[in-house]
């Protein structure tokens, strides 16, 4: 059985597992670098390496930005602060000779919940996550999209409403701009009684009238993202996840928008189940087709 050392490096924190036939073990976390972030983001991947020296034959990594040929940068580079057009790939090679693979962690989530389906009649999928962004993945003909430039799966980033605030992209009225975290953060810190996302969803749950409004236009902004995404690729199973997505009666509400509109734009939605180890799992899975290719 392969053995693959993960990484998993988000804005915040950098997990890292050995995985094998997907399960995780030794995994760690540690705080992503916020000083000197490109000497240190050096530093921290040589010592990962050396830690779980001996112990992998390749190396998968899921990452927050965009991948594009090895080097890691984003939609909106300013969200990377100093890592933006970080050379990834070729800082990890230099510490090791066993290949390495790179994906967005949005795709490479994507691709571990993808595990868990019936593969054989599930030839075109998506996973949404609604968290402090919307990010995503798609696997069409059982292939997950990554090529050419690392892009596929952005899909918070299509509109949701062209009269809507600017995204942090620079377009006008993204799904993001609406259903985000952020987004959601940016209207109710406005509020006479002003309250984080997460008050947000407790006040929506005690049917709070400006809280469930608020709620509501993410979840339809989801819902309508879902219905792109069937009509527009022939989506057959969407799964959903991220702080949002999976916030208590969340999902039930994008189902309900969903189920308002023509068939032909449904289809089955759940939650996503594999949580915080989704990133690890998902790039060592898909890093093995691309060595058995």
């Amino acid at each position: 059985m392969m053995r693959c050392l993960a990484l998993d490096i988000g804005g915040t924190k950098i997990a890292s597992a050995i995985v094998s036939g997907n399960q995780v073990t030794q995994r760690q976390q540690i705080h992503t670098p916020q000083e000197n972030v490109v000497e240190a983001m050096h530093q921290t991947l040589a010592q990962l390496l050396s830690d779980y020296a001996g112990q992998f034959d390749y190396v998968a990594v899921a990452s927050t930005g965009i991948i594009n040929k090895g080097i890691l940068t984003a939609l909106n580079p300013k969200n990377l602060g100093g890592l933006a057009y970080f050379p990834l790939k070729q800082s990890i090679s230099q510490h090791t000779s066993k290949p390495v693979y790179l994906l967005n962690d949005a795709q490479a989530a994507t691709y571990a919940e993808y595990q868990l389906q019936d593969k054989n009649n599930l030839q075109n999928f998506a996973f949404i996550t609604v968290s402090t962004g919307v990010g995503g993945g798609l696997i069409l003909n059982h292939q997950l999209l990554t090529e050419p430039n690392g892009i596929a799966g952005h899909i918070g980033h299509t509109v949701a409403d062209p009269n809507g605030p600017v995204c942090g992209c620079g377009r006008v009225g993204c799904v993001e701009a609406i259903a985000s975290g952020r987004a959601i953060e940016a209207v109710s810190k406005q509020w006479d009684d002003p309250c984080d996302p997460k008050e947000v969803f407790a006040r929506f749950r005690k049917t709070d009238e400006k809280a469930t409004a608020l709620v509501s236009r993410s979840a339809k902004a989801i819902a309508n993202l879902v219905a792109d995404l069937v009509i527009g690729m022939d989506v057959q199973h969407v799964i959903i996840g991220g702080s949002v997505g999976l916030a208590e009666g969340y999902l039930p509400l994008v189902k309900q928008y969903l189920a308002q509109m023509p068939e032909i734009y449904r289809c089955p939605l759940d939650a996503a189940q594999l949580g915080q180890d989704a990133g690890l799992i998902g790039a060592a899975a898909w890093a093995l087709t691309q060595i058995n290719r």
